[in-house]
């Protein structure tokens, strides 16, 4: 029997994460900062571990790159997506991400471009992002960026918990303080920066900024996406579905609220699902998985139908036709 993929977590020091981690989720993370916990990666920069089952030992990329047949035989070099945990005990830097072709052209080999996408965890009363531009033109852009005129240049949001929010490559962005969120996106660690409030590190050093290459990469003039959002019933679950193709071409993302029993079929390749809150359990060929909160798995391609169980908050995603 093919199990589902646990992956143990990897966590990342960022100069703006806090302990939220540990406090809310009840991850045992290192001393310090930490602002990312990268769940399903396998990226370079810090593939996950396979916990369990035949491939118990080995990373997500290992496995990527020798076990096809998890993945339903797909064609990229890469494994195409990323899921993390973002916690904002401070602002993020003001950044964009390049696309695709941008990435392949200036960034090492194998790196993709980077459209994200957040499902707010929590968020402070008060919490605002950085989301999106006023310029007109790249020129104005540019011009705006190199005097830093930050007050005209960037559009303020506000959010709460529970928003969801899409940002394609060339966006530019910023998770403020008082904000936690579970990133779905491509498999890119790639940013450019182009503000970090003058932050500087313990040794005093401040972090590097990229303005060419963040006025290279800016959609010029700013346009929203416009999301189809959609809510059904299933068993006794509600079902979220905020992105999917084409609007979004790398990846599907879901939302699951459950509180009872769920039978799926699967749609794609693989799923990736991380628990939210509450807990379960996950049931595939007549075996039963207990997840909870904080647990992070990849539904692989040799199985076909499951059922979830129990009282869950769930956030999934699937790959699209160009992840």
């Amino acid at each position: 029997m093919t199990e589902p993929l646990f992956l143990a977590p990897v966590f990342h020091q960022k100069i703006w994460g806090g302990r939220k981690l540990e406090t809310e989720f009840g991850y045992q993370i290192p001393d310090g900062k930490i602002g990312e916990l990268w769940a399903i990666s396998a990226h370079p920069n810090g593939p996950n571990k396979i916990e369990n089952g035949p491939l118990a030992g080995k990373t997500l990329d290992r496995a990527w790159a020798e076990d096809q047949a998890y993945f339903g035989h797909q064609k990229g070099k890469v494994f195409p997506l990323l899921t993390k945990i973002l916690d904002a005990n401070d602002s993020l830097s003001v950044q964009v991400h390049p696309d695709d072709a941008y990435a392949a052209a200036h960034e090492r080999p194998g790196e993709l471009g980077k459209t994200e996408c957040w499902y707010v965890i929590s968020a402070e009363p008060g919490s605002y992002l950085i989301y999106g531009h006023h310029a007109k033109t790249r020129q104005e852009l540019a011009d705006m960026i190199h005097r830093g005129d930050w007050e005209h240049l960037l559009r303020k949001v506000p959010v709460k918990t529970g928003d969801f929010v899409y940002v394609p490559s060339g966006t530019i962005h910023a998770l403020n303080k008082g904000i936690m969120v579970l990133e779905t996106q491509q498999s890119s660690d790639t940013t450019y920066r182009l503000y970090d409030y003058d932050r500087t590190d313990a040794q005093g050093h401040k972090r590097e900024l990229h303005l060419q290459q963040s006025i290279d990469t800016t959609n010029v003039p700013n346009v929203d996406p416009k999301l189809d959002i959609q809510t059904e019933q299933a068993d006794d679950a509600t079902i979220t579905t905020y992105v999917q193709p084409p609007i979004s071409p790398f990846f599907a993302v879901q939302r699951i609220q459950l509180n009872g029993k769920l039978q799926q079929q699967a749609q794609a390749p693989y799923t990736l699902v991380s628990v939210l809150a509450g807990s379960g359990e996950f049931i595939a060929d007549g075996k039963a998985f207990a997840i909870k909160k904080g647990t992070h798995f990849l539904i692989p391609n040799q199985i076909k139908s499951w059922q979830f169980t129990g009282d869950l908050e769930m956030i999934t995603s699937e790959p699209g036709p160009k992840a």
